[in-house]
């Protein structure tokens, strides 16, 4: 069990875990995902870290068919810019290795910003804390958990 699974299943909260085999020539974590669970992209979403010009780091939640808005994501974090945080940090700071970063059950509480777009559907899917593993879950459960903010940082 990953820190996330453990997190979720502690809470009591509707929540299924998904498996599948990863290939390590895969060249999108997300869209492989997508691809061998067989479900819609906007419904898959993908945890990214960024790091303000504060050097503050924030968790950006939004869907693998998607860009990350670097000026959206700074301005909903209340800072002027951001920039993707380097492997290793990610690594240190979430507990998780890249492509399996979870939302949930981060070694850091950071501040966690939501794509709006996750709240047009019953149940998302986030990485589970491996590559090859997601937790579908409601998404006001996601929020409610990691206490996320919603905002308009994706673009297509």
């Amino acid at each position: 069990m990953t820190p996330g699974i453990n997190l979720i299943k502690s809470s009591g909260l509707f929540h299924r875990i998904h498996e599948y085999h990863h290939d390590a020539s895969a060249a999108s974590y997300g869209l492989e995902a997508v691809e061998k669970m067989q479900v819609v992209a906007e419904s898959v979403f993908k945890t990214l870290v960024v790091k303000t010009e504060r050097n503050e780091f924030v968790v950006a939640v939004l869907p693998v068919s998607s860009q990350l808005s670097m000026k959206r994501l700074a301005k909903s974090a209340g800072s002027k810019k951001a920039e993707m945080a380097k492997k290793n940090i990610v690594e240190r700071i979430t507990g998780y290795v890249l492509g399996g970063v979870c939302p949930l059950g981060q070694k850091k509480n950071l501040l966690t910003i939501l794509d709006k777009s996750a709240m047009d559907h019953q149940t998302i899917f986030v990485s589970a804390g491996r590559r090859g593993m997601e937790i579908e879950l409601k998404p006001n459960d996601l929020v409610d958990l990691t206490q996320a903010q919603l905002a308009d940082i994706a673009q297509n």
